[in-house]
């Protein structure tokens, strides 16, 4: 597997990121362009009208479909790095975490996994931060 680092630690998934999303948007577009040209033609209107509902739904599910993965994830990072840390230094994490501020620890290595915790609960440091101040990069193959 290739490396990870802060510069190289986004992944995408061609398949949805480069073909389902636009496909979906273009034919949202699409099929408002054509209720909005149905307007005027009532029988047309109907299909028209449903076509639309058909590709907002589309577009929506695609769009949960990835938050709602993502939330799940966040659950399962949430309780990893708290068992990571209960292991490290004796207790959970600092309820001032956030998830996404968690969600960036993930990255830290354990040499610097609870001081960097403690640094950004006390600093309110942003998830992005986090990454930023990991030193020793910890891979992350599985996040989507």
């Amino acid at each position: 597997m290739e490396e990870q680092s802060y510069a190289k630690h986004a992944k995408f998934v061609p398949l949805f990121h480069y073909v389902l999303l636009p496909i979906a948007l273009a034919t949202l577009i699409g099929s408002v362009v054509n209720l909005i040209h149905s307007l005027d033609d009532h029988s047309r209107l109907y299909n028209a009208s449903l076509i639309t509902a058909i590709s907002f739904a589309m577009f929506f599910l695609a769009f949960f479909c990835r938050t709602f993965a993502l939330q799940a994830q966040d659950r399962a990072i949430r309780a990893e790095e708290n068992l990571r840390h209960y292991v490290l230094a004796g207790k959970l994490l600092d309820k001032r975490l956030s998830v996404k501020q968690i969600v960036g620890l993930r990255f830290a290595s354990d040499d610097e996994f609870v001081g960097l915790a403690q640094r950004a609960a006390d600093e309110s440091l942003s998830p992005d931060a986090i990454k930023r101040a990991v030193k020793a990069w910890k891979a992350d193959h599985d996040r989507l």
